[in-house]
């Protein structure tokens, strides 16, 4: 909707001196009407509050019966050069477009298309200023939520949805033809106003939409009211839309369905968008088009080699292999081309499987001790240290972490009452 910011006469008519509205018959009618507006603007002495909207009141076919033929004699594209010197003027960042540069500047930058030059008159006669997106009606958004393997596989999903439509006995009038009338409640005006004292000399003013005409200004009484629709010129119905979940889509894509919202008399439908919402699945995590899975291998299949088998999303078997003498650190990433995600709509191109690697190391005293000299001459060479009589000696212990979260729980509550000798607790061996 268009801001009523008013612009100074004096301003306009640069821009439209410039742009030649003023060499024509017409053109001298709409230069007499801003000059007349400067002397009402003399007179308000309110030149910025009110130049500009002084001029197109001079052009206001209904406040104004003396101006009809100006308007039926100007042509069309006198009243486009108008709309467009008013948004020029009253858009600040248009406005340093056209001192810096002139027309060549903002026709460069870009004219707000799509809208109407006539939504300037609306805005100042009574019309509202709708844009042609107010002329539609509210997207509905559905969150649906779908798994790893459908957007690998792709999809076809069925989603029930409760919608407003035209009612079909009435055709969306409402009632009976002809019958219709203003409301009484809100004077046709769609909308109530109540007044409330909030302190001495202070009110406060709330407006809210009429409750008998629900907005329309406008009502039937309950003998010529349509039966099946109750006035509401839409009734609830339910339609079963197929969402197509194409390979390779992300969490978060969107799929719209054009004009599948809900339907009301003289407004274009809006859409119903379903946002994909893509569930936690236990083995893959995606990463753009790349699959990332770990993979917890024995010490023994890390230095040694090993065979795995991986089960993909659309249920095939991988036969993973590591050949011996390659050995896997732990947190190693190894990638397995082109059997990742599959590409949005090309679907035959995938990202890469990437495996992570975790190993799990023997427990404690898994080998007797009289074999470990047998295992370590297996094993590279252990770096020496060389001793010296000022080296302290100590012993590595396991952290009691249930201990430390206890005594770390005690000192946020005990903070103030002076220092603590707390830390690490370790178990004794």
């Amino acid at each position: 909707m268009y801001e009523a910011t008013m612009v100074p006469a004096f301003e306009l008519e640069k821009v439209l001196e410039r742009r030649g509205l003023y060499k024509s018959d017409s053109g001298r009618c709409v230069q007499a009407a801003v000059q007349q507006s400067h002397k009402q603007t003399n007179e308000l002495n309110a030149a910025r509050r009110a130049g500009f909207s002084s001029s197109f009141i001079s052009l206001n076919p209904v406040k104004d019966g003396s101006r009809n033929r100006l308007l039926r004699s100007a042509r069309g594209e006198k009243f486009k050069l108008i709309s467009q010197a008013y948004e020029v003027l009253s858009d600040p960042k248009k406005r340093d477009l056209y001192d810096q540069g002139g027309e060549q500047a903002i026709k460069e930058g870009g004219m707000g298309g799509g809208e109407s030059p006539m939504d300037i008159f609306n805005m100042f006669f009574g019309g509202g200023g709708r844009t042609q997106r107010e002329r539609r009606g509210k997207n509905v958004v559905h969150q649906l939520g779908v798994t790893l393997e459908e957007l690998y596989n792709g999809s076809t999903r069925k989603l029930g949805l409760q919608k407003n439509v035209i009612c079909e006995k009435c055709d969306g009038y409402g009632g009976k033809k002809g019958t219709i009338e203003k409301c009484s409640t809100c004077k046709g005006r769609g909308v109530q106003v109540q007044v409330q004292q909030i302190g001495p000399g202070m009110i406060q003013q709330i407006q809210s939409m009429c409750s008998d005409c629900q907005g329309q200004g406008e009502k039937f009484n309950s003998k010529d009211r349509c039966k099946n629709c109750n006035g509401h010129k839409v009734e609830r119905k339910k339609k079963i839309l197929e969402v197509h979940i194409d390979k390779g889509m992300k969490d978060g894509q969107k799929i719209t369905f054009h004009g599948e919202g809900d339907q009301e008399p003289g407004l274009e439908p809006g859409d119903v968008i379903i946002v994909l919402d893509l569930k936690e699945h236990p083995v893959f995590q995606r990463q753009e088009d790349n699959l990332i899975m770990k993979m917890k291998i024995k010490l023994v299949e890390a230095l040694c080699g090993f065979k795995k088998t991986v089960c993909t999303l659309d249920n095939r078997t991988l036969l993973i292999n590591s050949p011996p003498g390659q050995v896997i650190k732990p947190n190693d990433l190894k990638c397995i081309h082109n059997e990742g995600m599959p590409v949005y709509r090309d679907p035959y191109e995938k990202g890469l499987l990437i495996v992570k690697f975790e190993i799990e190391f023997p427990d404690k005293h898994w080998l007797p001790e009289h074999m470990l000299p047998d295992l370590e001459r297996l094993l590279p060479i252990r770096d020496h240290i060389m001793m010296s009589d000022d080296m302290e000696e100590v012993d590595l212990c396991e952290v009691d972490n249930e201990k430390q979260k206890k005594n770390f729980s005690g000192e946020a509550y005990n903070e103030d009452e002076g220092p603590r000798h707390g830390g690490v607790q370790c178990q004794t061996q």
